[in-house]
């Protein structure tokens, strides 16, 4: 397909994009992927496009979208995409093209103050390992709570996502009473699922557009059935995301949100003296024994390992829960939130109920241990039939889009996992040039990535890399013991902490640790899985990414233990039609933090020997950009020295040495 139509000269040199927007930049591969955009739309068909790095698949989209007079949802990762499509680029591309449009800005309910549970926040009792909520900050919330219209607690700047707060004035599918709440007039939640569904186009993220496409979120009407087209952008998270809403899960800390609002429900009413009070003392005293049954550590265990103890103390929190719902009822039968507290006990009673039932045959079932707690959890061995067959009833376009959805030309492991086989699939290559930007360092020599002095063995690989860059490193590792391995080797380097500033995942946020790397300039940061996707680092702040292995899941991960079991039952390779791809998908992600711009350049580092000794190690390579492949840690060097001076970036003799 040709980018010379109307989405050509949209977003072409002499196009309203590039005359409305400062430092616009034309380029064929965006208006290749509009076109394909477009004819989705105007099909209402399925579409996979993956669009490399720098294509500006932002724009692709809602150029095409905006023009199509349809109804559109737009589904982002993370509420930091979702804000910029809302705030800058919707009203941006919608004024260069002289079409704006309704937008409205949905997000999940605990994004949004729920009014009534604001009312019950002072009365609600303090629980064992929970902490309380800041009475200045519920203070101040009451006050903004006057004067908001849309009721979104991210106008309350200084409340961090964290804070205890959150959870006692905002309201979650079990907890809210729907059309029966005494502030259902008022409800923010309410208010803005409604502006969404009398909206063009409606930003949300994957989360709420699962549920939603689920029946996972009851009380408010689905968001879906007014739309006409869907597109999910980082649409590679979606699989993993879907398999949450086509399970079961079962937790002592929704008991004990149970019982700490219905025993704030019944202080309002005058009634905590009733035999509803003994009945959820039984299911606290339940919970605490499975608790201790289940031993500390925060390890998945399966079902069948489970200690008998445990078991049978969960089938005591069935019995209670089962008990308190009629109790509840009976306290006052007419009360809109203690009629709700009863349908919570019985649904968590149901839930329980399920998840001991569940066959072997149907998917997985484990326990997680976890801070004060645990959790049970049901996932069914295939999910992709159900989340398809859930589209197709939708009807219309569906449009995914990533940076990482094919394994080199193949889409079908990403199309197997969304329940779409036959859809149309696209890839679009980055106009960046991989090949003067990049190399791929494969240092030889390396011990087995099994073996014990692995990480150290990295490490110091890496180093001769870091002092050509200057820092301005990421060094990205598969687990947390070799991250923290990595991090006490280079704080014990003499002299290391005096040349570069140190940053390592887990001493704070992960957006004031990028922060700190962009200003500094020269640092070197350590991180795991949550800096290999959604970081955008640009400029000469970043030069080196190294990756200690090949990012093949945990195979005593239960939930991937369910993926790999149904794949085996249905007569599949596991490995090569699961494992294998996601770990080529994921590499690429890693890949992908080096690169964000046309200036940008640097070495990423592969650490891993079984890149050049195992046979799937082409599939690896293959996968990744046209970037050149060296193995000569010197020549690697002089690239980046070569590349800092040409770029004006100096690196101190010390540094270089």
């Amino acid at each position: 397909m040709s980018a010379t139509g109307e989405f050509g000269r949209l977003l072409g040199p002499q196009g309203p994009l590039a005359r409305v927007i400062a430092g616009f930049e034309s380029r064929r591969e965006q208006q290749h992927m509009a076109d394909w955009v477009g004819e989705a739309l105007a099909t209402r068909s399925m579409l996979a496009i993956e669009a490399g790095t720098g294509t500006g698949k932002t724009f692709a989209y809602l150029v095409p979208a905006l023009l199509s007079g349809r109804q559109v949802i737009i589904s982002t990762g993370t509420r930091t995409l979702q804000d910029q499509l809302y705030h800058r680029d919707l009203p941006t591309v919608g004024a260069a093209l002289g079409r704006p449009a309704r937008v409205a800005l949905l997000k999940g309910r605990a994004n949004y103050l729920c009014l009534h549970r604001l009312e019950l926040a002072e009365s609600m009792p303090q629980l064992p390992g929970m902490p309380a909520p800041n009475a200045r900050m519920l203070a101040r919330i009451r006050r903004w709570s006057r004067g908001t219209s849309t009721g979104d607690l991210a106008e309350v700047r200084s409340l961090r996502d964290t804070d205890p707060v959150r959870a006692a004035v905002t309201s979650t599918r079990e907890n809210c009473l729907g059309s029966s709440c005494p502030a259902y007039a008022r409800c923010h939640v309410v208010a803005a699922r409604r502006e969404a569904q009398a909206s063009d186009i409606v930003v949300v993220n994957h989360h709420l557009l699962l549920a939603d496409l689920a029946m996972k979120d009851e009380g408010f009407g689905e968001l879906l059935p007014g739309a006409e087209a869907v597109i999910l952008d980082e649409a590679h998270q979606v699989p993993e995301i879907a398999a949450q809403f086509f399970g079961l899960e079962f937790s002592a800390r929704q008991c004990a949100l149970l019982a700490r609002d219905a025993l704030a429900e019944l202080t309002r009413l005058g009634l905590a003296g009733t035999p509803a009070r003994e009945r959820i003392a039984g299911l606290e005293s339940a919970i605490a024994e499975a608790t201790v049954a289940l031993g500390g550590g925060r390890d998945r265990t399966d079902w069948l390992e489970l200690p008998d103890r445990f078991v049978a103390a969960l089938e005591r929190i069935r019995e209670a829960l089962a008990a308190a719902a009629p109790e509840l009822a009976a306290a006052d039968p007419e009360d809109p939130g203690l009629k709700q507290a009863m349908r919570r006990a019985a649904k968590l009673a149901g839930s329980l109920e399920a998840i001991m039932d569940a066959g072997a045959d149907d998917g997985i079932r484990y326990a997680e241990a976890g801070r004060g707690g645990f959790s049970l959890a049901f996932t069914p061995f295939e999910v992709a039939s159900r989340l398809g067959e859930l589209m197709r009833a939708q009807g219309g376009a569906w449009i995914f889009t990533s940076a990482t959805l094919a394994v080199g030309e193949d889409f079908s492991h990403f199309l197997g996992r969304i329940g779409a086989p036959a859809a149309r699939a696209v890839r679009i290559e980055s106009p960046f040039d991989f090949e003067s930007q990049a190399r791929i360092f494969l240092p030889e020599g390396l011990a087995d990535p099994a073996s014990r002095d692995y990480t150290a063995c990295v490490v110091e690989a890496a180093l001769p890399l870091v002092e050509a860059a200057g820092g301005r490193g990421f060094l990205l590792f598969t687990s947390h013991r070799a991250l923290a391995e990595a991090a006490r080797l280079l704080e014990a380097r003499p002299g290391f902490r005096d040349r570069y500033p140190l940053l390592v995942q887990g001493e704070a946020p992960r957006e004031s640790l990028l922060a700190r790397f962009r200003e500094l300039g020269n640092a070197v940061l350590l991180g795991t899985a949550s800096f290999w996707e959604g970081v955008d680092v640009r400029g000469h702040a970043l030069a080196l990414v190294v990756i200690d292995r090949l990012p093949f899941a945990a195979p005593e991960d239960p939930l991937l233990k369910a993926r790999l079991e149904g794949i085996r039952r249905r007569g599949g390779n596991p490995f090569h039609e699961f494992q294998l791809p996601q770990a080529v998908l994921a590499l690429k992600q890693g890949f992908g933090r080096l690169i964000r711009d046309r200036e940008d350049f640097g070495v990423v580092m592969l650490a891993d020997p079984r890149l050049r000794t195992r046979g799937y190690g082409r599939t690896f390579l293959a996968a990744l950009p046209p970037a050149t492949v060296v193995t000569d840690v010197q020549e690697a060097a002089s690239f980046l020295r070569r590349r800092l001076a040409l770029a004006g970036v100096t690196v101190p003799e010390a540094a270089s040495a």
